[in-house]
C-alpha cells in the first residue's frame, strides 16, 4: 500500500508539472500566500507541537521556526517577479548578429527531507524556494518529531492540491530509499547529518539527481584578547544554548585567548544563570533533548574533560543542563564529533595563528564566530579559514538575513539557499542565443582559407 502511495505522489506531480500548471507568476504567488495564511492560522498548533516534541520555549519556537519562514515567504513575494524575468547578457562579437538571454526555469518534481532540530522551519523554508521557482514537491518531515510532522501534514493537505505538494510520513531509513532509489526526482534537498547525506548522494547518483546537502560540522567560536568580553559572553551563551545547542550552526567549541580565559569563563557562568536561573531544569526558557538516543550520546560526553559549570541531567525529561567543560583533548569524542547539544568545550590559545591547526582537525565547519575588535585579526581568520558562513562579534544571526546565501563547504555540505539563492537552487538557468537572419557572415563556414584563419586569430586574440 505504501509503495502505491509513493508512486501516486510522484507520478501525479510529474503529470501536474508537465501540464504547465506551476509556471505562471500568478500561480506561484497564490501558493506562497496560501502557505503563509495556513501557517498564521496554525501558529498555536505549531507552537504546541514543538513544545511536545522538544520542550521548545514559545519565544524560541516562534522566532526560529515560524517568524523566519514568514520572512522567507515575504521576501520571495516581494522579489519573485524580478527573479523570474529573463536576463539579457552580452554576446561576443564573433557570434553577432545575436542576442543572449538566460531564462530561469523550474526543475520539475523535487524532494525535500527535513531534520528534527528545527522540524518546521528547515522543511518549510526550502519548500518556499521550490514553490517560488515553480516546482512540485514531496516533503518528508523527521519522524523524530512526530507531533510537528503531524501538524505539517495537516497544513500541507489543507493548503495544496496533492498533485502539487504532499507530505510523506514514516521512518527516514525506510521511506528515503523507496523515494530516492526508485524515482528520478529533479532535485533533492536534504538537511541532516553528513553520514546520511553521503547515503542520499549515493542513491541520487543512480538517477543523476542533483542534491543540496545542508549538513553540519564542528563550528568554532573564537574570543580574542581584545573582544568586548561581557557582550561576547552574552551573545555566545545565547547562541550556544538556543534550542539546547541542537542547531547545525551552534558554536560547537570555544577557542579563547589565554589572557582572558578566566574572566570570560566567569562571565559565561554568570550569563547562564542570568538567562536560565540557578536550575535551568525548571526554566520554561530552555529546550530539552529530542529523544533518549540523543540524550544518551550527550550524557557520555559529560565523562570527558573537567566540568566547570553545569553537568546535571534528568533522563526522564531528556534534560541536560547547560554545561561548560575544560581540559578536553583531541582524543575525546567531544572534540571529534559534532556535539549538537548544550555542552561547550573550552580550549585556549596564545597566538591567533595557533587556532588554524585546531580548526583544521575538523576542517570546513558550517559556521565560524569571531569575537574581536581588531581588523587585522578579522582579516586573518576570514582569509585563512574555510567555512560555510558566520558572524563577527555575534553568532547564529547570519542565517536570518535572506540576502545572504546559507550553506556549507566541504564536509559541511554542498549548495546553498535562503532568499534569491533558494529560487536559484530550485531553478535551471536556461541559456539561449538568438541570431538574426538579416545577414549571415560566412567566416565560420567551410571551405576555410588563410584569410579566414587570420581573421579568426584576430577576433579571438
Amino acid at each position: 500500500m505504501e509503495e502505491n502511495i509513493i508512486k501516486e505522489a510522484f507520478e501525479s506531480k510529474r503529470e501536474f508539472f508537465d501540464s504547465g500548471n506551476t509556471k505562471s507568476y500568478e500561480f506561484r504567488v497564490a501558493q506562497l500566500k496560501a502557505l503563509r495564511k495556513a501557517i498564521v492560522e496554525s501558529e498555536t498548533e505549531i507552537l504546541n507541537a514543538l513544545y511536545k516534541d522538544m520542550h521548545k520555549p514559545k519565544f524560541e519556537a516562534f522566532t526560529s521556526e515560524i517568524g523566519i519562514v514568514y520572512d522567507e515567504i515575504d521576501f520571495a513575494l516581494r522579489n519573485l517577479k524580478k527573479w523570474m524575468k529573463h536576463k539579457k547578457v552580452s554576446t561576443p562579437i564573433v557570434l553577432h548578429p545575436s542576442t543572449s538571454k538566460i531564462y530561469p526555469e523550474p526543475l520539475g518534481v523535487v524532494l525535500i527531507i527535513g531534520p528534527w532540530n528545527y522540524p518546521f522551519q528547515l522543511l518549510i523554508n526550502p519548500l518556499v524556494g521550490a514553490i517560488a521557482a515553480g516546482n512540485c514537491a514531496i516533503i518528508k518531515p523527521s519522524d523524530n518529531t512526530k507531533n510537528t510532522a503531524q501538524v505539517i501534514g495537516k497544513i500541507i493537505a489543507k493548503t495544496f492540491s496533492p498533485n502539487f505538494v504532499s507530505v510523506i510520513q514514516g521512518p527516514g531509513a525506510m521511506v528515503g530509499p523507496k523515494l530516492i532509489d526508485k524515482y528520478a526526482f529533479n532535485h533533492i534537498f536534504f538537511t541532516g547529518s553528513p553520514n546520511v547525506g553521503k547515503e542520499i548522494m549515493a542513491m541520487a547518483a543512480k538517477h543523476l539527481t542533483p542534491v543540496t546537502l545542508e549538513l553540519g560540522g564542528k563550528s568554532p567560536a573564537i574570543v580574542h584578547s581584545d573582544a568586548n568580553l561581557k557582550i561576547s559572553a552574552q551573545r555566545l551563551i545565547w547562541a550556544k544554548f538556543f534550542n539546547a545547542g541542537q542547531t547545525c550552526v551552534s558554536p560547537d567549541y570555544l577557542l579563547v585567548h589565554e589572557s582572558v580565559k578566566d574572566v570570560f569563563v566567569d562571565l559565561m557562568r554568570k550569563t547562564i544563570v542570568q538567562f536560565l536561573g540557578d536550575d535551568p531544569s525548571t526554566s520554561e526558557n530552555f529546550t530539552h533533548i529530542v529523544n533518549s538516543r540523543r540524550f544518551n550520546v550527550l550524557k557520555e560526553y559529560l565523562n570527558e574533560g573537567r566540568i566547570i559549570h553545569g553537568g546535571r541531567f534528568d533522563e526522564s525529561q531528556n534534560y541536560i543542563e547547560p554545561t561548560l567543560i575544560d581540559g578536553v583533548s583531541f582524543e575525546d569524542k567531544l572534540m571529534q564529533e559534532e556535539i549538537f547539544g548544550p555542552i561547550l568545550p573550552i580550549l585556549t590559545y596564545r597566538n591567533i595563528e595557533d587556532v588554524l591547526p585546531i580548526i583544521r582537525k575538523n576542517r570546513y565547519p558550517l559556521a565560524l564566530y569571531l569575537f574581536t575588535e581588531s581588523k587585522p585579526i578579522e582579516r586573518y581568520i576570514l582569509s585563512n579559514v574555510e567555512f560555510g558562513g558566520g558572524s563577527i562579534n555575534n553568532a547564529l544571526v547570519h542565517l536570518v538575513n535572506p540576502k545572504l546565501p546559507f550553506g556549507g563547504v566541504g564536509n559541511s555540505g554542498m549548495g546553498s539557499y535562503h532568499g534569491k539563492r533558494s529560487f536559484e537552487t530550485f531553478s535551471h538557468m536556461k541559456s539561449v542565443i538568438k541570431t538574426s537572419t538579416i545577414i549571415d557572415p560566412t567566416l565560420r563556414y567551410a571551405p576555410y582559407n588563410e584569410r579566414k584563419f587570420k581573421l579568426a586569430k584576430l577576433i579571438f586574440n
